[in-house]
Formats: C-alpha cells, sequence, structure tokens
C-alpha cells in the first residue's frame, strides 16, 4: 500500500511552523536560511525525493497542488511534515507570490571536502569554477556537468552556493544529487584536483592556449573555469594546462555555463560515452 502522510494546514502566516518559508527571497540575499537551503518547483521537489542526498526537513504547498502532487507525496519520509496553506497565506509567508506553489525545506548536513567527492579510480572528470558570484551561472554549470556525466563538482569560497534556491532551480535538481564541494581558494582546487590524479586544464580565450578538439582526453581531468569578465587570474593559468575554445575571428569568449558545457561534452565523447 502507498505510504501515507500527514498534511498540516497553515492559516495564518506568523505561524512559527513555516518559519523557514518565512521572507524567502531577503533570507537568499543575506545567506539567512543557516544550515537549510529551499528547493523551489515540482521538478526539484520530486528529485530532492527520489535522488537527492539531504535531509528533508518539511514541506509547503499551496491546497491546490495536493491532489495533483498526491503521487509524488507518497515519497516523504516518514515524520517530516506538509504544510499546506491558501495561496494567499502562501504568498504573505514567502514574501512573493509562489506560483508554482511548491516549496521544500532541507538540511545542507556538514560540508564535504574535495576529497571527500573527487573519485581516484576509473575515468573521472570534475568541474572546478573559480569566483563565479552568478547563481544562474552556477545552476547551469551543474545541469551541464550532470548532463556530461561529470563525477563532481568544486567550487571556491567566493563562488555562490548551489544550495541557493534559485541556483537549484536552473540546475534542474542536479545541485540536490550531485556531489560537490565548496570552500578554499582557486588555487586549492588545483592542489585538490591534482592530489587525486586530476590533469587541470584552464579554461581560457589566450591565443596562446591548447586548442580544445585537439586534445586527448586523460582518465582523470578536471575543467577550471573562471568568473565571467576577468575570467582565469594568470597565476592559476599557470598552474594548469591551458585550453582554449576555438572561435570565429574577432569573438574569443562564451558564457562560462556555455564554456563548460562545450569542454564536458568534449571529454564525454572522447570517451565514447
Amino acid at each position: 500500500m502507498p505510504r501515507t502522510f500527514a498534511i498540516t494546514p497553515i492559516s495564518d502566516p506568523a505561524d512559527p511552523r513555516v518559519d523557514a518559508y518565512t521572507s524567502i527571497r531577503e533570507r537568499d540575499l543575506t545567506n539567512g536560511h543557516g544550515g537549510r537551503f529551499i528547493a523551489e518547483g515540482k521538478v526539484t521537489l520530486e528529485i530532492l525525493l527520489r535522488r537527492g542526498r539531504f535531509e528533508v526537513e518539511s514541506l509547503f504547498l499551496c491546497e491546490t497542488r495536493l491532489e495533483p502532487l498526491a503521487g509524488m507525496l507518497a515519497l516523504v519520509p516518514e515524520g517530516v511534515p506538509v504544510y499546506v496553506a491558501p495561496q494567499g497565506v502562501m504568498d504573505a509567508v514567502a514574501g512573493f507570490p509562489i506560483h508554482r506553489g511548491v516549496l521544500a525545506c532541507g538540511r545542507k548536513g556538514a560540508a564535504r571536502t574535495p576529497q571527500d567527492v573527487l573519485p581516484k579510480d576509473g575515468p573521472s572528470t570534475a568541474l572546478l569554477l573559480s569566483e563565479l558570484s552568478n547563481h544562474d551561472n552556477v545552476g547551469a554549470c551543474f545541469r551541464n556537468a550532470a548532463a556530461f556525466g561529470a563525477s563532481a563538482v568544486l567550487l571556491d569560497a567566493p563562488s555562490c552556493d548551489p544550495l541557493y534556491r534559485k541556483a537549484i532551480r536552473v540546475s534542474a535538481g542536479a545541485a540536490l544529487w550531485l556531489p560537490f564541494a565548496h570552500g578554499g581558494t582557486g588555487a586549492g582546487l588545483i592542489e585538490a584536483a591534482e592530489a587525486t590524479g586530476h590533469e587541470v586544464w584552464a579554461l581560457t580565450p589566450r591565443a596562446d592556449a591548447a586548442p580544445l578538439p585537439a586534445l586527448k582526453v586523460p582518465d582523470h581531468v578536471a575543467l577550471l573555469m573562471g568568473a565571467e569578465g576577468p575570467g582565469l587570474p594568470a597565476d592559476m593559468i599557470a598552474r594548469a594546462r591551458p585550453v582554449r575554445i576555438p572561435m570565429t575571428d574577432g569573438f574569443d569568449s562564451v558564457n562560462v555555463a556555455t564554456a563548460a558545457a562545450i569542454a564536458l561534452a568534449h571529454v564525454f565523447a572522447a570517451r565514447g560515452s
């Protein structure tokens, strides 16, 4: 028999049981969720319940979403509350209209280190992100990493949190299951990748960099991406193998997530995947 789940009606926006969902945008901007994160939408909720590696603390749904989500809600772990409210109450709690009517609160748990997530055996592709402060770009990089079979993503401390609500959504939920470590410096990312036998390729538009299509892909490769605009600093490029994506004359760069997708797809195809 399908497992049943308990519904807890919420009629007052000030109800402390939904405090985790209060003023979501303001908390997003100030990192006020602490050890929690908020996932939004049906797609991300399903991934969180089916294959996410994080503990689910609660769900908060618009009452009109209960029937359409009945099958998925059977996956809610035992004891996890499902709060339900009219649209107006839900919007008042969140601080803006929640058109999708689906929110979930998860716990980040203990932070992982690069040594925790980088495989040492078998072919491996790691994506290294340095100083990416745009949540859309981080989310898109995670989506691309998942699409092309990356083993893990490493982000330095200045890069934004991949468990930020918008980053999760843009990643199509990949940030909820793809192994990642977040912290340290860009140089530290290189050191961690090299310590596990990964050859680091620094993506750069420099003319003297090796063209991506000409390179043989090693069993362990780490693709290092820098921020939009400034790209990777010269000292980081010097510590890795500079690699460029060939482009038409007069144009030397694309969006960082697009560049990551091209490089990841090259590695994926080279391995005959």
